[in-house]
């Protein structure tokens, strides 16, 4: 079986970092508090502290373990200097029913944020526009069937 490989921004890959660090020095120690603190309440079998604390200690384990797994098999996304739309590129595009204009950065799965104007380039939207050049118009069909044009204004 193939591994798979995590496409990151380098500020996606600093930003995972910052969550590791954080989970390591300041999570995992703060819970591990808790758990001491339940256990010293006594009887375990019916401790709801110690219970949430060992599903809390699990949950920050396995995030650190997918963390360290992305990390190892990371693949750094490098901007071009090709007017091409591709992962790692700010595109800003025209909805052509609305002609409403809205700029998005091209990113990988992990990375992506829509509420940061981050798309993932497997995503309806990325997929339709990559490859394409200033000017194109692109027509998107969305997971539920839909469809719309956009035209894609600048590449960044």
């Amino acid at each position: 079986m193939a591994k798979q490989t995590f496409q990151l921004t380098q500020e996606g890959i600093n930003k995972i970092k910052e969550e590791l660090a954080y989970l390591k020095d300041v999570k995992r120690p703060e819970n591990l508090e808790a758990l001491k603190e339940a256990r010293a309440q006594g009887d375990l079998s019916e401790n709801a502290d110690y219970d949430s604390a060992r599903n809390e200690q699990a949950r920050i384990e396995a995030r650190i373990a997918e963390i360290d797994t992305i990390l190892k098999n990371v693949k750094v996304i490098r901007t071009t200097n090709e007017d091409i739309v591709n992962i790692g590129k700010v595109v800003t595009v025209e909805f052509l029913a609305t002609k409403k204009k809205n700029t998005f950065s091209l990113v990988g799965s992990i990375e992506a944020d829509p509420m940061e104007q981050k798309i993932s380039v497997e995503s309806p939207l990325g997929k339709a526009m990559l490859n394409k050049v200033e000017g194109d118009t692109v027509e998107v069909k969305t997971e539920t069937g839909n469809l719309f044009k956009i035209k894609i204004l600048e590449i960044k």
